[in-house]
C-alpha cells in the first residue's frame, strides 16, 4: 500500500474525478465530500492524514453501522467509501481493495409519499394569482406537478427551455444529461400568464435568464423552493409535509395509475436505471390486480 499520498489529497482527487470525468452534479459532489470528510475525521485519530489501513476501515464500518443514523444514511456513506477505494485502487494509490469489508445494510423498501388527486387540486388552488409572487408560485406548482422535475432542475430552468409550441420543457439533469419533458396545456397556460404578467415585474433590470425568480430578480434557490412548498402545503391542509420529492412522486404515481408504462416514467423522471423507477411498482401491482379482476375470464 502506498502511503505517500495524504487522505485529504486523495479525497480532492476523487471529487475532481467525479466532477470532470463522471460529470456528477454539484449536489452529488457535496454529498460525497461530506461522507468522506466524516471518514477522514474518524481516521485522523488513528492514522493522521495518511491513507487508511484495512483495520482503520473495519473500525469505521463498526462505528457507522452501530450508530443511530438512518439506514439510508449509513448505506450512502458506505457506498461513497466503496467508490472512493475503487478509485484509489485504479490510480495505484492502494495495493488492495479496502472496499471488500464494506457491505451496505439491508434497507426496507419504503413506498414513496405522494398526494392524492384531490390534494393536488387543493394545493393548486392555494396561491393568489393576483400578485406577481402568487402567480409565480402558481406557475411553479403547476409545472412541478406536470413534469416531475427534480428541484435543482426546476431552479436551473431558463425561459428559453420552455417551448410552448412543441409543449415541451428542455431539462438538464444529473451529469449534465438533457431530456425533453412534455408538459400539459394547463401548466403551459399558467406559465404563459406568469411570463407575461408577473415575471417582468419580478425581473426588473436584472435581466435574469432564469424562469423562476424572486422579488429581487434572482433565481429561486432549492432552499427557497422547499420553503415555498412547505408553506403552501400547510395552507392547503395537507396531511404530510410537502417537499419537492412528494410532488415528483405524485407525478410518477398518477401517471402509472392512469396507465403509463414504467419505462416511459423512467425517461420522464430522468432515471439512468430502471431499477430506480421500480420503487413505483406498488402502483403497478394494484393495476395488475385490477386488470385480472376486470379482464380474466375466471377472475
Amino acid at each position: 500500500m502506498r502511503r505517500s499520498t495524504s487522505l485529504a489529497a486523495a479525497v480532492e482527487a476523487f471529487v475532481a474525478y467525479c466532477r470532470i470525468e463522471k460529470g456528477l452534479s454539484e449536489n452529488t459532489l457535496r454529498a460525497y465530500r461530506a461522507d468522506l470528510q466524516h471518514f477522514a475525521d474518524f481516521c485522523n485519530d488513528r492514522c493522521g492524514d495518511a491513507l487508511p489501513a484495512l483495520d482503520d476501515v473495519k473500525a469505521y464500518v463498526d462505528q457507522v453501522t452501530d450508530s443511530p443514523l438512518a439506514r439510508r444514511t449509513i448505506a450512502r456513506r458506505l457506498v461513497t467509501l466503496r467508490n472512493f477505494f475503487r478509485f484509489l485502487l485504479k490510480e495505484g494509490w492502494l495495493q488492495e481493495d479496502l472496499g471488500r469489508v464494506l457491505s451496505s445494510p439491508r434497507l426496507w423498501q419504503t413506498l414513496p409519499r405522494y398526494l392524492t388527486r384531490e390534494e393536488i387540486e387543493r394545493l393548486l388552488a392555494t396561491p393568489d394569482p393576483s400578485t406577481p409572487t402568487g402567480l409565480r408560485d402558481l406557475a411553479l406548482l403547476h409545472l412541478f406537478y406536470a413534469s416531475g422535475l427534480r428541484v435543482s432542475e426546476l431552479c436551473n430552468l431558463a425561459v428559453q427551455d420552455v417551448d410552448p409550441h412543441l409543449r415541451i420543457v428542455r431539462v438538464t439533469g444529473k451529469g449534465g444529461k438533457q431530456r425533453l419533458v412534455p408538459v400539459g396545456s394547463q401548466a403551459l397556460a399558467v406559465l404563459e400568464q406568469y411570463l407575461v404578467q408577473a415575471r417582468p415585474q419580478l425581473v426588473g433590470r436584472s435581466g435574469s435568464r432564469y424562469l423562476f425568480v424572486n422579488r429581487r430578480g434572482q433565481p429561486l434557490t432549492r432552499q427557497g423552493v422547499w420553503q415555498l412548498l412547505r408553506a403552501y402545503g400547510q395552507r392547503a391542509g395537507l396531511r404530510q409535509q410537502l417537499t419537492p420529492h412528494v410532488l415528483r412522486h405524485s407525478f410518477a404515481t398518477h401517471l402509472l395509475e392512469g396507465g403509463a408504462d414504467l419505462r416511459s416514467v423512467q425517461l420522464l423522471l430522468g432515471h439512468a436505471d430502471i431499477s430506480t423507477t421500480q420503487v413505483y411498482t406498488h402502483v403497478m401491482r394494484s393495476r395488475l390486480r385490477s386488470a385480472i379482476d376486470q379482464h380474466h375470464p375466471r377472475a
